[in-house]
């Protein structure tokens, strides 16, 4: 593509189509993102989310208005075909259902749809989404078999690595730009692309379809692995006693290991990182190589166990007698500034509590509502306070700051008991033991 790129399309707009749609409209193109969903598309075009991402409303409402952003709903892209120069694929790769590999209907459907629709002598496709390795390869295939005689349609990928709740901050001031490309020409329009980064001296990854694909899923199986490190040597704490924030302290100051994702707690949830590694050991599996990521499956169940630990834990401080007692579980995303709840480990941990006979009420800043359409059943409460009102036990399982900031005066006179779980250890367990609690942390040795 001799001429700049102006015109780009964003297929899917949900959290990472919505962000790129908007960052990208932020960098000076003209951007049309395309969803499925006609009340998604009503609701991005008047600025309003559906979900919680901070300084991406904003971003929405002013390139709407600058004209700059539109979103539409174009089954058979029809609008975008011919008009991009080039097209972002930010679909979702779930679970299957039934299995642990990553779901490619979405991917394949907005690949071939737009291979077919695209109409402009040349036009380069971008994917954005996590896929299996050799996903790319089976796509540029596809799409050199699906597009119209005449039209030169090339296919690159340029994975993502977003954080949930500095999305925007990542976009626009990325720590690094990753591209898989078959060709020079494909690579230097996605630089025109992304020059306001380069220009920062952003690290630029050129390098093939496979290796664009494997460091996304690479990423995310590392820092699982280090959140489960430092869990496991939590299960070794509890046990036998020490501090595990002064050992993962004393650790991170290696700069081989570094101090970030070794906290200890309840461990890792969201739509990332549980699935990406799932997905990985069912494709390397595919490959023939059965053993190479089996480490992976201890890694997640080293983090499911910490959510019963967690439950072990709230049985101890209420005598194993569950039945009936009310019980507060303070925030239910599963990190801060989101409100994801998708394989939450606070979700998990209030669903069992109440499943075991508990009067569950949660409070979370921006959760409720989405844990209140996978988990109806539970009592969601729209304060703290409300949900410590007579509580016989307080659960502490999202660190959100409004949580970490807790002292036990704030407790004083509304909780029916003084029993506290520390799910991710993020609280002085000193003060709380010298106010009167009862007060138990993962990670640390439990003494009654």
């Amino acid at each position: 593509m001799n001429a700049s790129v102006e015109n780009i399309s964003v297929i899917g707009t949900g959290y990472l189509g919505a962000t790129h749609a908007a960052c990208m409209a932020e960098l000076g193109f003209n951007v049309i993102g395309v969803d499925v969903d006609p009340e998604k598309i009503a609701a991005l075009s008047a600025g309003d989310l559906p979900f919680h991402e901070p300084g991406l409303p904003e971003l929405i409402r002013k390139h709407v208005d600058s004209g700059r952003l539109r979103f539409i709903t174009d089954a058979e892209y029809s609008t975008v075909g011919g008009w991009g120069d080039v097209h972002f694929i930010c679909v979702g790769t779930p679970q299957q259902k039934g299995g642990t590999g990553a779901d490619m209907t979405y991917v394949d459907a907005a690949a071939t749809g737009l291979a077919k629709a695209i109409t402009k002598d040349r036009a380069l496709i971008v994917g954005k989404s996590t896929v299996p390795v050799g996903t790319a390869a089976r796509l540029s295939e596809l799409v050199a078999q699906e597009k119209n005689d005449g039209v030169e349609v090339s296919l690159a990928w340029n994975p993502e690595f977003l954080r949930e709740g500095f999305a925007v901050e990542d976009t626009l001031r990325p720590d690094r730009l990753v591209v898989g490309t078959r060709s020079e020409a494909d690579e230097a329009i996605l630089r025109q692309v992304y020059a306001e980064a380069l220009g920062r001296e952003t690290p630029w990854v050129a390098t093939d379809f496979e290796t664009a694909e494997l460091v996304k899923v690479a990423a995310n199986a590392f820092l699982a692995t280090k959140i489960s490190f430092i869990n496991a040597f939590s299960e070794v704490t509890e046990t036998v006693g020490g501090d595990i924030r002064t050992l993962a302290d004393a650790i991170g100051h290696d700069t081989r290991i570094g101090r970030k994702f070794l906290n200890a707690g309840v461990g890792f949830g969201g739509g990332c990182l549980p699935k990406d590694i799932r997905a990985l050991q069912t494709r390397v599996s595919e490959l023939g190589l059965d053993h190479t990521m089996r480490f992976l499956d201890e890694v997640d169940q080293i983090n499911l166990r910490r959510r019963k630990k967690a439950i072990a834990r709230a049985f101890e401080l209420l005598d194993q007698d569950i039945v009936g007692k009310k019980i507060a579980v303070l925030g239910i995303t599963f990190k801060p500034l989101s409100d994801d709840v998708r394989d939450s480990p606070g979700l998990d941990v209030a669903a069992r509590l109440f499943n075991a006979g508990a009067d569950v009420a949660v409070y979370d800043p921006e959760g409720n509502h989405n844990a209140a359409k996978r988990y109806p059943r539970l009592n969601y409460v729209d304060s703290l306070d409300a949900a410590v009102a007579d509580a016989e036990l307080v659960v502490l399982t999202t660190e959100w700051d409004e949580f970490k900031k807790l002292t036990p005066a704030d407790l004083d006179g509304k909780v029916a008991a003084k029993r506290f779980v520390d799910a991710r250890h993020v609280l002085p367990a000193a003060d709380w033991e010298t106010a009167g609690w009862t007060f138990a942390q993962l990670g640390r040795k439990f003494e009654e």
